[in-house]
């Protein structure tokens, strides 16, 4: 009998006794599923080239699993009523996500959690080319050098799109362009042992099903609706039963009449029919929840601040519809998926966006919004570069560095820091708030702008000065004593600044450059 860990990985194969001329449409297969409990569970299989189907399956009840498949072809004896059973053990091992489980919303609906109602911190690097273009020894060192630097999950593309027209063979993921002609099922072999080895360096994946940039090439613009429909299923049942956040769609505009087309995908991809969360990265500085908000498989907003750094740029991200709609109903996890790339063009000024930028953009998004996470991205690993070079398609982005160098720039050793600063405090308990600051500096120049949050028990307080400047503080909402600790983001360095007493203080950085500040009730 086969055995599988709990949170893994169940795949079992069938070969048909027919031979379908359009698998993808000719025939349908099902795996019914009986717990150890009792309780049935439908997937659906996918074709998997010739004659062979497969289903895989993540259980999550400890115990022997029975199965029997229904195939819409009663005919195919290779297919139709095939019964088998395995049994689930548990897990034996110190990788997070099966020790924790999968991920959920939290209680409140405002963060990620695992199933065991461990909090989960969202820390992305953008790798939107690397599953597509890296080779398998390229991606094992990839993972294991972001595991090590902290990294939760991994974005990418699960298909060709306008950044990556083919994939390491020069193979599109299908032929066609409203219509699917041919799928290639080459393309998705390819991709199978590196999805799987995601999760196995603990990583959460998080990959687009449709990139739909307005282009020529993108799936999610080109493709009908039913088409769309079709390839995003495919793709659901071949890689549903990994630890995964579902990406519905890439980089395009999904506000207003545009929207319809995402919500009618979304139900018939969604509901009633898979568990694992969803979300939609948008173009930049667009932002959809107003479209989405009573769409209830969109568990998680998901925005673009996008590459530039001009005033009205900082302003859409510290002053606009993310730090405001966080308080509408129901709740939903904020997360900027794309901000600030590090060593891309910034646009309008074309000067490569530095390690600053980005810390300063990814603090900005965790305490404008309830915090989730964040996203980190640079040319060189989101295009999956091996040599200087200009991304295909992408003009204004600059010249990536190679992937290897990439790796190593500052800005992802400073998320590293990012990263272990929230993790050194019940992150999931603060709400932004403003009001303890007596000035808002960022009101008269952007750049300057503060970003605080406390924690509902008014026990702690994190604020980011993104300068050397004064901090006029009204501590009178928080408890105290205050303990004061600053943190350098470059470093992680820590200063104690001593103990606050007062409800009004007046504190400075204790050096040049951005800072974070920790405040914490001694009682």
């Amino acid at each position: 009998m086969m055995r599988v860990p709990k949170w893994k990985v169940f795949e079992v194969e069938f070969k048909s006794q027919y031979d379908y001329k359009d698998p993808l449409r000719d025939v349908t297969l099902n795996l019914i599923l009986k717990s150890p409990s009792g309780r049935e569970v439908t997937i659906e299989a996918f074709w998997d080239g010739g004659s062979v189907w497969r289903t895989r399956f993540m259980p999550n009840e400890i115990g022997i699993w029975e199965y029997r498949t229904v195939c819409s072809n009663t005919q195919d004896d290779g297919l139709h009523d095939k019964k088998g059973h395995f049994e689930c053990i548990p897990y034996e091992g110190n990788n997070p996500l099966y020790v924790h489980g999968p991920l959920v919303l939290s209680n409140n609906r405002r963060y990620l959690m695992h199933l065991d109602g461990t909090p989960f911190f969202w820390l992305a690097d953008t790798a939107w080319n690397g599953i597509i273009r890296a080779t398998v020894d390229e991606w094992k060192e990839y993972l294991q050098f972001r595991k090590e630097q902290g990294f939760t999950v991994i974005q990418f593309v699960m298909t060709h799109w306008r950044g990556g027209p083919c994939d390491i063979k020069g193979e599109r993921a299908y032929e066609g362009r409203d219509k699917i002609e041919k799928l290639n099922v080459d393309f998705f072999k390819r991709i199978d042992p590196k999805f799987a080895m995601i999760n196995k360096y603990g990583l959460v994946a998080a990959p687009v099903l449709l990139w739909a940039f307005p282009d020529d090439i993108s799936p999610g613009s080109n493709l009908t609706n039913e088409e769309a429909l079709l390839l995003a299923r495919y793709l659901i049942a071949r890689y549903g039963a990994y630890i995964v956040v579902w990406i519905l769609a890439g980089d395009g505009d999904y506000r207003g009449k545009k929207a319809e087309r995402w919500k009618w995908i979304g139900k018939k991809l969604f509901l009633g029919r898979n568990k694992q969360l969803v979300t939609i990265h948008p173009m930049g500085k667009h932002w959809i929840l107003h479209e989405f908000i009573n769409e209830e498989w969109y568990n998680i907003v998901g925005y673009q601040s996008g590459h530039g750094v001009s005033e009205e740029d900082l302003e859409w991200l510290c002053l606009g519809p993310p730090s405001k709609d966080w308080r509408l109903k129901p709740p939903r996890p904020i997360i900027n998926l794309e901000p600030n790339y590090e060593a891309h063009l910034a646009y309008r000024i074309y000067k490569p966006i530095t390690a600053y930028m980005v810390r300063r953009a990814a603090y900005w998004s965790l305490l404008v919004a309830p915090p989730a996470g964040v996203s980190y991205g640079t040319n060189g690993i989101w295009y999956w570069a091996r040599k200087p070079e200009e991304p295909i398609n992408h003009p204004r982005a600059g010249t990536a560095i190679p992937w290897r160098e990439a790796l190593k720039l500052p800005g992802a050793k400073q998320m590293s820091i990012l990263k272990k600063i929230f993790l050194s405090i019940p992150w999931w308990e603060l709400l932004p708030d403003p009001k303890f600051l007596i000035e808002q500096p960022g009101m008269k120049d952007i750049r300057l702008f503060i970003g605080a949050a406390r924690s509902e028990n008014r026990r702690l307080a994190i604020i980011y000065t993104p300068k050397e400047q004064d901090l006029k503080l009204n501590l009178s909402q928080l408890k105290l004593p205050l303990k004061v600790i600053w943190i350098n983001p470059r470093t992680g360095e820590k200063i104690e600044g001593g103990i606050l007493s007062a409800k009004f203080a007046v504190l400075k950085p204790p050096g040049q450059g951005d800072w974070i500040l920790l405040l914490r009730t001694t009682q």
